[in-house]
């Protein structure tokens, strides 16, 4: 009986990823536009960021429309199909869920902060006004 309920969820998750991964593609919104200048500060300032994100995951795709309105060229890491990004983000943020957000200092010290509304306030207050 497991292994029916398991296969019927895969196959349903195979089923609608494509039009999951189609229906972000539509409604992410258009990028705001800063002058080049404050683009290339915000670019820098976003080298100290990693998202950590399963692509199918709607919460992550929450985060992404998000860093696609903001402008943000945050690197993006699949923690679910990547064994390395997987591993880091178990030993850095202590569990693997997603959305995280990694977040660097100038010290090098890593903050990593999980659930989606808390990592959008976070780069709306950061870079709204950028």
């Amino acid at each position: 009986m497991k292994f029916i309920i398991r296969t019927f969820f895969r196959t349903l998750r195979l089923v609608l990823t494509p039009f999951m991964l189609a229906g972000e593609k539509m409604s992410t919104p258009k990028g705001i536009e800063r002058p080049s200048k404050d683009q290339q500060r915000v670019d820098q300032e976003c080298l100290s960021l990693a998202l950590y994100q399963f692509r199918t995951c709607p919460f992550c795709m929450k985060v992404r429309k998000e860093i696609s309105r903001l402008s943000l060229n945050i690197e993006l890491r699949d923690a679910q199909h990547d064994p390395q990004h997987r591993e880091a983000l178990l030993q850095g943020g202590g569990k693997i869920q997603t959305p995280c957000l990694k977040i660097t200092d100038e010290q090098g010290n890593s903050r990593w902060m999980y659930e989606s509304g808390d990592i959008i306030q976070y780069l709306q207050q950061r870079f709204s006004q950028a």
